[in-house]
């Protein structure tokens, strides 16, 4: 209630104080001083409280509910007897007390001193700390809340309607729209990506299903093999890691920084990109028996090999200009927000391959009944495998073009290259270059030695343990990072370049421990499932092939493991690279590279001819394990010694610790299964089927019990897309 209208009768009024006939300072103690009668009293001030019957107590005590839920710790009342006595009627006013006076109904509080206030911990300045209860804070706690206008007041009077009366309070803003928030975009980019990638993906497995079908998984594919790698590592060592790491923050910039938008930018670097590779692509043609020999001297040393890998060679090199293409228009497009184009235009180039294939085998026969090989293979075969290959590259680069167009950039050939920031990321990708050449020439040994083991064990009776064995079960293994984390890391990355340029370390670290948490959700259970299942899984998907389909499941379970490390030291480079370091990836690329062809090439001298390639995709995710305990280190450092390490371990190690039971009893079940079936189609088709059955079973019983948020969180939004 409103107290009513006192005049000048409270303390501080001016009041002369009465005299009780007894000296002040004889009062006893804890005793408020009782007012007198006074022969000058001021007939306006009426005797309110001479028969208050709290005048002589305790001033804490005079409201027994104020009293429970005062909190003394944070303000203890004042000590008895503080209080002064009223002063002159038109004296000047005293200073505000700091505990309440009993003789005002509602008197304002006092104004709170300058510098920390003794009333709020840790030091909290009172004009800035804003108290809200649980609710509030919670709920408002993913809101951006817009900033009032601090001149408002001054225009109240302009912005009220015509003859309408003045607001003499102003009057609350309404709530502003709860904006989406940035989880939600990363979502649907991620969401928008994953099924990109795993469209490209499947029409992929259908593509080395159809490739295994028509030649087989022995020597004559892994001539084959070799000449189609040879233009993705070469275009990866030119420039493909430079677009890939280094352009893309510049991308970012360029946009945020030019008045164009970044186009003239992204125009100069497509042109230079273009200009590079065509004359790469050149030299690289003409000098294709080089490559070849350094890429496998045991094909080398057969004639009828060399010269049918050397005709691969020349269709497939030029490949890599159209995939520089494709790569860099891809980028500009995922800088402005487009993510969606770079994961499905690949899915045309596998319908294009796929079709190649289906002819070779329309024209002459799959391979269980030709038994086409390098010496039995016709000019003509050859020639259609060579230009279905580069035709498929050619379609998935022209078809960018429309999305490009749908984006509003045009492209441009622009040769005004100098001054205009090409320099910078030129040298910021010298060490890109290393980085790739690193892990290139761990690449190479890794194809010479398999190539030569594969050679002798195929001549021992045991087909699928060369380069082909090796690349099928590796395609097949990366396919879950392909999905999952390349594609939450490329939504997440121009963000986490923003970050970096604006110097917020905590927002890029929460960024690459979202990203390693969300990403492990379903890599770790996939690593498991390999190594439970990669035999089933080969022999279903390469039953085409012949016998060779059960050494590449050996080489797959070998793979396993190595997705773990794999796919954290591809989160952890991205946080280097957001701060233009790319030297550091390099040392942290020699690591792996040299752990990789160290262990390499000890599993091919210590291990039997069948087994080698198994054992150096086992060496495969040993070096990523190496890699990733110095990277991290690395980056920890760079971002203040904190990486939500504590937060991020208990997420894998539950997650590893839910997968252990469930690959036991899925791996128990699809040997039972296959030995009894066999390991044909069926048989391998109801392992894989039961096994992943139990596997995700018992994975998600144990995942509950152990209360992995990461995974309850995946399972409560989906659960809620589907609306249950």
């Amino acid at each position: 209630m409103n107290a009513p209208y006192d005049g000048d009768r409270a303390q501080g009024t001016g009041a002369p104080a009465p005299s009780s006939g007894a000296d002040p300072g004889m009062r006893p103690p804890g005793q408020v001083p009782v007012p007198g009668p006074a022969a000058d009293r001021d007939p306006y001030v009426q005797d309110v409280y001479d028969r208050d019957p709290y005048r002589s107590q305790d001033l804490s005590a005079q409201d027994p509910v104020a009293e429970v839920l005062y909190d003394r710790a944070s303000h203890p009342p004042p000590p008895p007897g503080t209080y002064q006595d009223p002063g002159p009627l038109y004296g000047a006013p005293r200073t505000a007390q700091q505990g309440p006076d009993p003789r005002v109904w509602a008197q304002t509080p006092p104004p709170e001193p300058d510098g920390p206030s003794r009333h709020l911990p840790y030091g909290d300045r009172p004009a800035t700390t804003q108290f809200v209860g649980v609710d509030s804070l919670v709920t408002s706690a993913a809101e951006e809340e817009a900033e009032p206008d601090a001149f408002a007041h001054l225009y109240k009077d302009q912005q009220a309607a015509p003859g309408a009366p003045a607001e003499d309070a102003p009057v609350a803003a309404p709530a502003p729209s709860k904006p989406a928030g940035r989880a939600a975009g990363l979502l649907k980019s991620s969401a928008l990506m994953a099924a990109g990638t795993i469209v490209s993906r499947i029409t992929g497995f259908l593509r080395t299903l159809v490739v295994a079908a028509a030649i087989g998984v022995g020597t004559f594919n892994d001539t084959y093999q070799i000449a189609n790698t040879l233009p993705t590592m070469i275009y990866v060592l030119v420039g493909g890691g430079a677009l890939n790491a280094v352009f893309i923050p510049q991308l970012v910039r360029a946009m945020k920084n030019d008045d164009d938008g970044g186009e003239a930018y992204a125009n100069r670097l497509l042109t230079l990109v273009v200009v590079l590779l065509a004359a790469v692509t050149t030299i690289c043609v003409l000098a294709a028996p080089v490559f070849i020999t350094m890429m496998s001297p045991k094909i080398a040393s057969d004639p009828q090999q060399m010269e049918v890998a050397v005709a691969f060679a020349r269709y497939c090199l030029p490949t890599m200009f159209f995939m520089g293409v494709h790569v860099v228009l891809g980028q500009i497009l995922n800088a402005r927000g487009r993510f969606g184009a770079m994961m499905w235009t690949p899915v045309l180039n596998n319908i294009v391959a796929i079709a190649t294939f289906g002819a070779f085998i329309w024209a002459f026969g799959g391979f269980t009944t030709s038994g086409v090989s390098a010496a039995t293979v016709t000019p003509e075969g050859v020639r259609l495998l060579g230009i279905g290959t580069l035709l498929g590259l050619t379609v998935q680069a022209l078809a960018m073009l429309p999305y490009l167009r749908d984006a509003g950039f045009s492209p441009r050939l622009r040769f005004d290259w100098r001054g205009h920031g090409l320099g910078k990321a030129a040298r910021l990708a010298k060490w890109t270059f290393f980085f790739v050449l690193a892990n290139q020439v761990g690449l190479v040994v890794v194809t010479q030695l398999a190539t030569w083991a594969g050679s002798v064990a195929e001549k021992q009776g045991h087909p699928g343990t060369g380069i082909t064995g090796y690349q099928y079960a590796l395609l097949l293994w990366q396919m879950p990072q392909a999905i999952i984390t390349v594609s939450v890391m490329t939504a997440v990355l121009p963000r986490i370049s923003r970050s970096a340029h604006d110097g917020d370390a905590a927002a890029v670290r929460d960024d690459i421990s979202y990203g390693l948490r969300t990403s492990a959700v379903a890599i770790v259970p996939c690593a498991f499932a390999f190594l439970a299942l990669g035999v089933p899984m080969a022999t279903l998907l390469y039953a085409g092939s012949g016998a060779g389909a059960q050494n590449i499941g050996y080489i797959l379970m070998a793979f396993g493991l190595g997705l773990i490390p794999y796919s954290v030291q591809y989160v952890v480079l991205r946080g280097f690279y957001a701060y233009e370091d790319t030297r550091t990836p390099f040392y942290n690329t020699v690591i792996v590279a040299a752990v990789n062809a160290a262990v390499s090439t000890a599993a091919f001298f210590v291990l039997p001819a069948r087994w080698a390639v198994v054992g150096m995709a086992a060496a495969y995710g040993l070096g990523f394990a190496v890699g990733v305990g110095v990277a991290w280190k690395r980056l920890r450092k760079r971002l203040g010694g904190d990486l939500d390490g504590a937060h991020v371990r208990r997420t894998y190690t539950r997650l590893i610790g839910a997968c252990i039971p469930a690959a036991a009893v899925a791996g128990g079940a699809a040997y039972a299964i296959t030995q009894w079936l066999g390991s044909g189609v069926l048989g391998s088709l109801t392992a894989v089927v039961v096994g992943s059955i139990a596997l995700g079973g018992v994975f998600l019983l144990a995942a509950k019990r152990m209360r992995i948020e990461e995974l309850n969180a995946m399972v409560g939004m989906v659960r809620g897309r589907m609306g249950r």
